[in-house]
């Protein structure tokens, strides 16, 4: 499964490597948000929340659904600016149905959920079902949503008054300090772009972002399977400091793809026993539990859910998630009427290792 970004004729000056600073806020914000993702940076977010003013802590978590379990596009800038005050301009100045559109999309958990084509903001039947999907994610969220739909104007200067005093409260110290090693990052990939050409700098992002032998597109090795298409619009490409272990792709029909990855590389894990690599590689030899475990990636989700992302029935998802279950790579917990399924980011990402060890030892 991968994603392929077409590509065919573009230039390589239309690839771009540059830092941004909302991008590399919002991975902060999902660091705080899903600490499990980053245990490597779990003393830095302890101290953060430790330190941060109880009503800053609120906003953030009503607002979380933006950075969670997945990004809003337009928190991952297409055109970085050198500030982040010039980029939460640039994000004032998308009109009211593209922003509750793509906030809603990330809102309502998995990009593969969607209300009809009309706009909620104006159709009582999108507005109904937007505000029935978030409710399955939960009080904050549902309530998030309502807001948004009913006063846009006010949510949307709410979220940068946040920023803004996430700024203050820990990103500019945390930006300074990692801004040489950014700098360092982004001086070797244009250097490797301008002498050796796109397949040496992509190689040097990440193994999992290629060229295509035919050199007319980008291969990203995600479990999905889609096309986009940068043409003439070319491709951003965005280091970060605390979004390791994710390579985060935004791309949408219109829309110059962004590519955001890590500028480092990700810590060692520790091995498990025999059975249990075993049990785990059975368990994930299914292209369904795959393609389930994709959308548990991005966050807790439910059995109906799930069913309507990847449009299989319920009790085929059900009995998916209890192989997933037994293997100790999901778990459940419920909340009101609706049991809420989460990943266990840890074991999926020491699994490689965990197999090298067992066949070593």
């Amino acid at each position: 499964m991968t994603l392929r970004i077409d590509i065919t004729g573009l230039p390589a000056g239309r690839l771009r490597f540059a830092a941004s600073p909302l991008a590399e806020l919002t991975a902060m914000l999902h660091v705080l948000a899903e600490p499990a993702h980053h245990p490597q940076l779990a003393d830095w977010a302890d101290g953060v929340w430790a330190a941060m003013p109880s009503e800053l802590a609120r906003q953030l978590r009503e607002a979380q659904f933006l950075w969670r379990s997945s990004r809003a596009d337009f928190l991952v800038p297409a055109r970085p600016r050198r500030t982040l005050t010039a980029e939460l301009d640039d994000l004032d100045r998308i009109d009211d149905e593209t922003y509750v559109a793509t906030a809603l999309t990330t809102t309502c958990g998995n990009n593969r959920i969607h209300f009809p084509a009309p706009s909620p903001l104006a159709n009582r039947a999108a507005r109904e079902h937007a505000l029935d999907l978030a409710q399955a994610r939960g009080a904050l969220q549902e309530a998030f949503a309502e807001r948004l739909l009913a006063d846009p104007t006010a949510v949307r200067a709410q979220v940068r008054r946040t920023l803004e005093q996430c700024a203050e409260a820990f990103f500019t110290t945390a930006w300074t300090a990692v801004a040489t090693e950014l700098a360092t990052d982004l001086r070797l990939k244009n250097d490797l772009l301008k002498r050796h050409g796109i397949e040496a700098a992509l190689g040097s992002v990440s193994s999992a972002v290629t060229l295509a032998p035919d050199g007319d597109s980008i291969i990203v090795d995600q479990l999905q399977d889609n096309t986009t298409t940068a043409h003439d619009q070319g491709v951003t490409f965005i280091p970060s400091a605390y979004g390791r272990p994710h390579l985060v792709v935004i791309h949408a029909p219109g829309r110059r793809p962004v590519v955001q990855y890590p500028a480092t590389e990700r810590s060692p894990s520790q091995p498990v026993p025999q059975e249990t690599v075993a049990l785990r590689l059975e368990a994930l030899a299914h292209p369904v539990r795959l393609r389930l475990l994709r959308t548990l990636a991005r966050g807790p989700h439910t059995n109906s859910e799930l069913a309507h992302a990847w449009k299989l029935s319920p009790p085929e998802v059900s009995r998916h998630l209890t192989v997933l279950r037994h293997a100790g790579l999901l778990s459940a917990r419920r909340h009101g009427r609706y049991v809420h399924y989460t990943l266990d980011h840890t074991h999926i990402a020491t699994l490689g290792t965990d197999l090298l060890t067992a066949l070593l030892r």
